[in-house]
């Protein structure tokens, strides 16, 4: 009961502590300009399905081209230098990077075409 008590502390301590940009210390290099966080755990069946139906073809497509994909683990290590509005907390996350900054984010996989028009609203909002 201590326990769980302890862990329900943690995680409302965690989301009352306010939404600031900071900086993530990690080993990794995040090319400048546009570029997208792929934020992943081991043994997401969502994760999974993404690396294979989206991930062998994304560098081939326009979109994949203008933000090459830059997978992290959800325990880190994080790129060096990475601004994010929030630390993520679910998997996959995509975060849409403007020189290491974050511009925008959606978290999720259903599919394919899911994918790719969420990753357009992104792009298009980044102009």
């Amino acid at each position: 009961m201590i326990r769980r008590r302890a862990l329900l502390f943690w995680f409302a301590l965690a989301a009352a502590a306010p939404a600031v940009a900071a900086p993530l210390p990690g080993p990794a290099a995040v090319p400048g300009g546009l570029a997208l966080l792929l934020v992943e755990s081991p043994g997401c069946p969502f994760c999974a399905a993404f690396r294979r139906e989206v991930l062998p073809g994304y560098a081939a497509r326009a979109e994949g081209r203008a933000a090459p994909v830059v997978p992290v683990p959800l325990e880190g290590p994080w790129p060096d230098g990475l601004v994010l509005a929030q630390a993520p907390y679910a998997t996959p996350t995509f975060i849409l990077l403007r020189d290491r900054a974050e511009v925008g984010r959606f978290q999720g996989y259903e599919s394919p075409a899911w994918f790719w028009r969420e990753l357009g609203v992104l792009l298009a909002a980044a102009g």
